[in-house]
């Protein structure tokens, strides 16, 4: 009896004050609460339908033009088109127009992949049922373990061109669809559902494409890249690496966003002028952002903060959100060209509007995520568009 008192007299005294530090979460934490929110209905609907999939990867389809085997992803470089003049010769470019008759089987399959991991992983985030983590177990073992339909831990020959080249360092673009998968792993990574060994077989995929990665030529190229090639680049070994906790790569990773993206992509006023300068100017800056800003939030640590990092004359990912912010919220105002293709399919739920929103706690950038298009179909703002499922990232 004297202890239900006291408890009664705790909850008379103190439980007004735990309902009010509750309600007065500081900003940042209320807007993530509301991100969840926003999501919670999309993420149900997606986990539902992804229940019901089962595993397709790149040995289920292939292409003549391939020079790799079953088990090599091969995609064809966008912008290539036959010579109309003479159409057995080698490719001849059209920058910014894609050609519809390229190979994507194996984009498609990878795109859907990370789909599919990502709302079984975000699922699971929001209500601890390890139904998805099973799921998401059997597609992970027909990608990096099964040796009947794995793929193989490289990119020989991503972005190919007919008659030029059989792969470039240009085409480990396409391996940012893995991103989500990984981070999926380590938010499920902890769950009973998840077998250990299928776990370190997983991890060791990774490692070896890590090490591909940082080790190859055309990985080396890919690295050097001046543009969105080369944040892109970093974004994905920060993502791997975290996955692998390879401590060496992710400080790599928090070296070249200040040392190298920032100060040479990005100008004094935000902007990207090596985006801004080329046929898709709009949809390659909000790209360039959103990754950099995937990078901040992969990356920063309580000691290497790198949402508060800024160049000597003021270059951070604040400046280049505040930059673009006003061009998602009006994009007729936008000072630049219009996309040669795609313009009117941008822009959407842009990871950085949310990221930067729930670390600044900017209410304003926050509301216009809300309101755009958390379900893109376009094939191709789906595949620029890195990440799909924010839940997952957020803390």
């Amino acid at each position: 009896m004297l202890f239900r008192n006291f408890t009664l007299l705790w909850c008379f005294f103190l439980g007004p004050v735990v309902a009010r530090t509750a309600h007065q979460l500081p900003p940042a934490r209320q807007l993530q609460q509301e991100a969840v929110r926003t999501l919670r209905a999309h993420i149900m609907t997606e986990a539902a339908w992804a229940l019901q999939q089962v595993p397709v990867t790149v040995t289920a389809s292939s292409s003549p033009r391939s020079a790799g085997g079953p088990h090599d992803f091969f995609s064809e470089g966008d912008y290539w088109w036959p010579d109309p003049q003479n159409p057995t010769d080698p490719y001849v470019q059209r920058d910014g127009q894609t050609n519809p008759d390229n190979f994507v089987a194996h984009r498609l399959a990878m795109i859907r992949f990370s789909r599919i991991i990502g709302a079984l992983a975000s699922a699971y985030k929001l209500t601890g049922n390890e139904q998805y983590v099973r799921h998401a177990v059997t597609h992970l073992r027909a990608w990096f373990i099964d040796s009947q339909t794995l793929m193989n831990p490289s990119l020989l020959y991503a972005q190919a061109i007919s008659g030029r080249f059989t792969g470039r360092g240009i085409g480990i673009i396409d391996t940012i669809q893995l991103m989500e998968v990984a981070q999926g792993v380590l938010v499920m990574q902890a769950a009973k559902g998840f077998d250990k060994n299928d776990l370190a077989g997983i991890k060791s995929w990774f490692a070896q494409y890590l090490t591909w990665l940082t080790t190859h030529p055309n990985a080396k190229d890919e690295m050097n890249a001046a543009n969105n090639h080369g944040t892109c680049w970093t974004m994905q070994v920060a993502a791997f690496a975290r996955l692998t906790t390879n401590q060496e790569l992710l400080a790599l990773c928090r070296d070249r966003y200040k040392t190298v993206h920032l100060p040479t992509q990005m100008a004094p006023d935000g902007s990207f002028p090596l985006e801004t300068k080329r046929t898709k100017p709009y949809g390659y800056s909000l790209f360039n952002l959103d990754a950099m800003a995937t990078l901040c939030q992969v990356l920063s640590t309580k000691s290497d903060n790198l949402w508060a990092y800024q160049t000597p004359d003021g270059r951070g990912i604040r400046r280049g959100i505040e930059f673009l912010y006003p061009f998602v919220q009006d994009k007729n105002a936008w000072p630049f060209a219009h996309d040669v293709m795609y313009w009117n399919n941008w822009p959407v739920a842009q990871p950085f509007l949310v990221f930067g929103a729930v670390q600044f706690g900017n209410q304003a950038w926050f509301s216009t995520w809300q309101r755009l298009d958390h379900a893109p179909n376009v094939p191709e703002v789906v595949r620029n568009l890195p990440v799909r499922n924010p839940l997952i990232w957020l803390n």
